[in-house]
């Protein structure tokens, strides 16, 4: 199950998606969860899944390692499904007690809310699958760069955010090793309910969080011993330009939102 957990991780490949400007993707990607939660419609959903699996298959990531990250979130997607079902009322009513109830109104909301949890999962998961946390840093200081003149700190929230990104792997396998030595010493994280289940979860999580912390206290005493000063005036290996590539696919991306919206405006079968 730890493995499963793909957000934050970087798939190398040699693909027209992973050779994008890392600006063109943010936008690509604010833009896709723009239009997963405003679509209205089987058209619109078909837009949005036609879009979805062409980025996929141009992006040359296997679909089993994206949607392997599912299984991290299967208990969210359950209890979201769930209320939605038992707790919207609709036109017409199944089943009732107490103040749930079963209508058609929550069966489909339960059904809609968990594919737009899932497809929000496989779209962001896609986006750092194809980008370093490096170009992800780059992209988004560069796309925010504006707010500097209104004193916005964006150098600082872009290096929060890399970071951040890049201590996922590192405490997965963190969490996977503090298991194996849980278990080593006799410890049972599969049986028992729930409350059992949360309570083996202590010795996991104890040791998790004095390991991130004393992570990310090595990290600022490394940064302060080499006088690390992001921001203004701060130089660039590898500076952002855009190619032609780049253009066509702002092009792709506007196009998609277009349609979302006329799919919206005009043809609002419903779901």
């Amino acid at each position: 199950m730890i493995r499963d957990i793909t957000i934050g991780q970087y798939y190398p490949a040699d693909s027209p998606v992973h050779k994008l400007d890392p600006r063109v993707k943010l936008f690509a990607t604010l833009i896709y969860i723009i239009a997963l939660f405003t679509f209205k419609g089987i058209l619109g959903f078909g837009i949005i899944t036609l879009f979805m699996v062409g980025v996929i298959k141009c992006s040359k990531v296997p679909f089993s390692y994206i949607v392997k990250g599912l299984k991290a979130i299967v208990m969210i997607l359950m209890i979201t499904a769930v209320f939605n079902l038992l707790l919207t009322p609709g036109n017409t009513t199944f089943w009732q007690w107490g103040v749930f109830q079963i209508s058609d109104t929550g069966i489909r909301n339960a059904i809609l809310m968990s594919l737009r949890l899932i497809y929000l999962i496989i779209g962001t998961s896609l986006m750092t699958l194809t980008t370093t946390p490096n170009q992800l840093t780059d992209g988004l200081e560069k796309s925010l760069g504006p707010l500097n003149k209104i004193h916005v700190p964006v150098h600082a929230i872009a290096m929060m955010m890399s970071i951040a990104l890049r201590f996922i792997p590192i405490l997965i396998e963190e969490t996977e090793k503090i298991m194996k030595a849980q278990m080593a010493r006799g410890a049972n994280f599969e049986k028992g309910n729930i409350i059992e289940k949360a309570k083996n979860m202590v010795p996991i999580l104890v040791p998790l969080f004095v390991s991130a912390f004393r992570r990310a206290d090595d990290l600022a005493m490394a940064m302060e011993a080499r006088c690390y000063n992001g921001g203004e005036g701060r130089t660039k290996m590898k500076p952002l330009t855009y190619s032609a590539n780049d253009g066509k696919a702002y092009v792709i991306i506007l196009t998609f939102i277009a349609l979302v919206i006329l799919a919206r405006i005009f043809l609002p079968f419903p779901m």
